[in-house]
């Protein structure tokens, strides 16, 4: 039954008139399907509910973090001890240390890490540390990998082979980019022909190992593999941006699942968030120490944040690290987030409805094509339409998934299977009608 009044559309209204299109993360905004974004009032475990008061499943979880789901309670217990102890100081801290040492513990491919406050102040930070610590300036990104919103990321491909990027937002000028190479993700022949005309000057290869923000696409081992040589062969980083994947895919993030596979894999420099601040503002840079001894105050790559380390945002990060570590706790997440694909794949198949999904640890994609795509382009192509339909029909049955086309979803410890039983039922209905 729905309210006399939409207070979800009125917020949605006010928001408008303060805040350019009533939100403060473009997606939020429900562009990518139509209608009236959801303004969350409170959340627990794997639910939220909206200002009208409807509850939804949530399978994007703040975008990743809330691995615990919602109101953990060792979570909510060190937030509140450290909010007593003070919100911000400037100045270092014992939990920092105390994170520092828990990433580390999980991630050998690092000796050290900085710690800031976003996924973009990461990555932009990573660069940089790369040009300083190479005396390079190039870089490689790939097509529908997101690395936040820094200037010199936001680019896509250009017309031919190994073209450099063109900006992709306003207000960042042509010269700002020059540098970037952007190419195909997948693509071996791209990426062998970009480093017989530029792997000297490059300062590092940045990449999703796990794609999530083209929906779920990985990186296949024979790529990946080539990318680790090729930096080796010609001297450049291999940045592995794990700010979605990093503690999500696997307590090790993606670069342990690759490791599985390919015998001594590691990226030089990894970009993390979203997980070890467990909801909180919190990211992390880091890679051996050769590298990160470039940094301030011991090396001349400048890099700062008056909120860094914060003492509130590292008691949330550390308590949900310590939780996600103990043991059992990556394979009951991996075969939740399995359960929910193959059911979602078994209602598809069952409706004759064009369906495949993927996962790993607690992250999960899908796409309405029989295959899975291996690169930006392929994504493009799939039926807004159709994903529309079934958003918002999941929507009016109270499950939440991502209101993009684009966006991976995430399963987290609080989902119970009759929250699984319940999605792929709903959803069994809406392929019935597709």
């Amino acid at each position: 039954m729905k309210p006399d009044t939409d207070h979800n559309l009125a917020l949605f209204q006010r928001a408008a008139r303060v805040i350019p299109g009533g939100v403060n993360s473009p997606v939020r905004a429900f562009k990518a399907v139509g209608g009236t974004p959801r303004f969350v009032s409170r959340a627990q475990g794997a639910y939220f509910w909206d200002a009208n008061g409807q509850r939804y499943i949530d399978y994007i979880g703040s975008w990743g973090p809330m691995i615990l789901g919602h109101g953990h309670p060792a979570v909510v217990e060190a937030v509140q001890k450290a909010l007593l102890d003070g919100f911000s100081f400037g100045a270092p801290t014992e939990r920092e240390v105390e994170l520092a040492e828990e990433i580390l513990k999980h991630v050998p491919s690092m000796d050290m890490v900085r710690l800031v406050s976003s996924g973009t102040e990461a990555a932009m930070s990573a660069i940089r540390l790369a040009r300083g610590a190479t005396g390079r300036n190039k870089l490689i990104k790939f097509e529908g990998c997101y690395h936040g919103h820094a200037d010199a990321l936001l680019v896509k491909a250009g017309s031919g082979l190994a073209t450099f990027g063109n900006p992709t937002s306003a207000g960042v000028p042509p010269e700002v980019v020059q540098h970037t190479l952007v190419l195909e993700y997948n693509n071996l022949a791209q990426l062998e022909e970009a480093f017989v005309q530029h792997g000297p000057d490059l300062a590092c290869l940045m990449i999703e190992p796990i794609a999530g923000n083209m929906n779920f696409v990985r990186a296949s081992l024979p790529f990946m593999r080539r990318c680790r040589e090729l930096c080796t062969q010609y001297g450049a980083l291999l940045v592995f941006d794990e700010v979605m994947t990093g503690f999500r895919v696997a307590l090790g993030g993606a670069q342990s699942v690759y490791a599985r596979e390919i015998p001594g894999f590691a990226p030089d420099m990894t970009v993390m968030g979203k997980v070890i601040g467990g909801g909180m503002p919190l990211a992390a840079f880091g890679a051996k120490r050769a590298v990160m001894e470039h940094l301030a105050p011991l090396g001349t790559v400048y890099q700062a944040g008056t909120l860094s380390g914060n003492p509130v945002a590292t008691a949330c990060g550390l308590a949900t690290l310590r939780e996600i570590s103990k043991p059992g706790f990556y394979d009951d997440l991996a075969r939740k987030t399995r359960a929910l694909v193959s059911g979602l794949q078994g209602a598809a198949d069952a409706a004759g409805v064009p369906f495949s999904g993927d996962s790993e640890g607690g992250m999960f994609g899908f796409f309405l094509f029989p295959d899975l795509p291996q690169n930006y382009a392929k994504v493009m192509t799939t039926d807004n339409a159709r994903f529309n339909t079934l958003f918002h029909g999941m929507l009016e049955r109270g499950v939440y998934f991502a209101p993009a086309l684009y966006e991976a979803g995430f399963m987290s410890a609080a989902h119970s299977e009759a929250d699984i039983a319940q999605t792929v039922a709903h959803a069994a209905d809406i392929f019935a009608q597709l």
